[in-house]
């Protein structure tokens, strides 16, 4: 009996959960658009899996490692050099790869992996298995374009590009930001797509009863988030500062979910620093899509995967991006909120009283979002689409 396609993912990432929970929403829809599919993830991320993981879907962990600028990394936890942990991770990667034989291999956002580490196995692919579909998926805004240039012409990303992909796929807006041609990526032999934004589409639930299960007791609340948690501590500490400004004013509840990769010991200093306010300070949330749903404004940083959850709820946001080192977070948030679909403080300003004074100013304001420039919102069926359309060609070419 043929046990279908099988498809490998490649999924670097080093702090947060934002391509974590990107390639988890696109695997679970390539495995509802094809029954009799099934999916490997290579994940870094120090709390992978973290999300469910569907039926016919399993995972092989790599070793953490995190960049510390453009093209430099260095081991998370285990205390080895980078060039033994990348030697490690190299290894692990071919030799799975080879024995699990995948027919389509759908890599993320890094078309070499960390400092080449992808390459053996897609050339070992290549020699192989020569069947097997190679597709890059990114992310909307990468960094500064010089920054992108410099950092792939010196690794010889673009030759990795020509070489092995069959396909691109972009998870945003060409109206937004023009992904393919503000990098100059080549196209490759299957074209290249831009599929819209991946979100979490799942139901969400009732904002009363999300309201009781956090105990949420004043009218309006404000849900703080700070995505995977590992920068968020100023954004939330000076949060924290503006609500105690506020005083009587501050006629709302906060629902702060610090992130589960932020260190325990900054939940608890938040927590003495909010003592006696309504703020509620929690790790993280489960269902962080309805409680985008239930709150009257989002406090938030840039990130790619909250703010495609606030675009798809059409809620009020209060965007206060990373100020870097990548410019990603600061360029999302100057174009989205160029559209008037979000306010933007720039992280240059951000202070207890300037936050304070947005605060109340965005609880009151109803001319953002804007419904008519919201972005296409179906990235993860779009992707699943594309994938399965080159899966059918290749085994149309093949069968030929």
């Amino acid at each position: 009996m043929s046990d279908g396609y099988r498809i490998a993912i490649y999924s670097q990432d080093s702090l947060g959960l934002g391509h974590l929970r990107r390639n988890f929403l696109i695997a679970s829809s390539l495995l509802e658009a094809m029954k009799d599919s099934q999916v490997l993830m290579f994940a870094d991320s120090p709390v992978a899996p973290f999300f469910p993981v569907p039926e016919r879907m399993d995972h092989i962990k790599l070793p953490s490692i995190r960049k510390i600028s453009a093209g430099c990394w260095e081991a998370t936890r285990l205390r080895i050099h980078e060039r033994e942990l990348i030697r490690l991770r190299t290894d692990l990667l071919r030799d799975a790869v080879l024995d699990f034989r995948p027919d389509l291999v759908l890599v993320d956002h890094m078309p070499g992996g960390a400092q080449g580490e992808l390459v053996p196995a897609l050339e070992s692919l290549k020699r192989s298995h020569a069947a097997c579909s190679v597709a890059l998926g990114l992310r909307d805004i990468l960094d500064a374009r010089d920054v992108i240039k410099r950092v792939w012409e010196s690794e010889g990303t673009y030759e990795i590009l020509d070489r092995y992909y069959d396909r691109l796929l972009v998870y945003g807006s060409q109206e937004i930001f023009d992904t393919c041609n503000t990098y100059d990526l080549p196209v490759p032999p299957h074209g290249g797509h831009y599929c819209g934004y991946v979100v979490n589409r799942a139901p969400v639930k009732a904002a009363d009863e999300i309201r009781k299960a956090h105990r949420l007791r004043k009218p309006r609340f404000v849900f703080v988030s700070a995505g995977g948690g590992h920068d968020g501590e100023l954004l939330m500490r000076t949060y924290v500062q503006a609500v105690r400004m506020l005083g009587a004013r501050a006629d709302f509840t906060t629902l702060m979910a610090v992130g589960v990769n932020a260190p325990p010991e900054v939940r608890s200093e938040l927590e003495a620093e909010a003592r006696g306010l309504p703020v509620r300070i929690v790790p993280y949330v489960d269902d962080c899509l309805s409680c985008i749903a239930a709150a009257d404004l989002v406090v938030c940083m840039a990130g790619y995967n909250t703010l495609s959850e606030v675009l798809h709820l059409k809620k009020k946001a209060l965007v206060v991006p990373r100020s870097g080192p990548s410019a990603e977070q600061r360029t999302r948030a100057r174009l989205l909120a160029q559209r008037r679909l979000i306010d933007v403080l720039d992280p240059a300003d951000l202070s207890p009283e300037k936050l304070a004074q947005r605060l109340v100013e965005d609880l009151s304001r109803d001319d953002y979002p804007v419904e008519s420039e919201a972005p296409p919102m179906d990235g993860a069926r779009q992707a699943a689409d594309r994938l399965s359309e080159l899966l059918r060609e290749r085994a149309y070419a093949v069968s030929a």
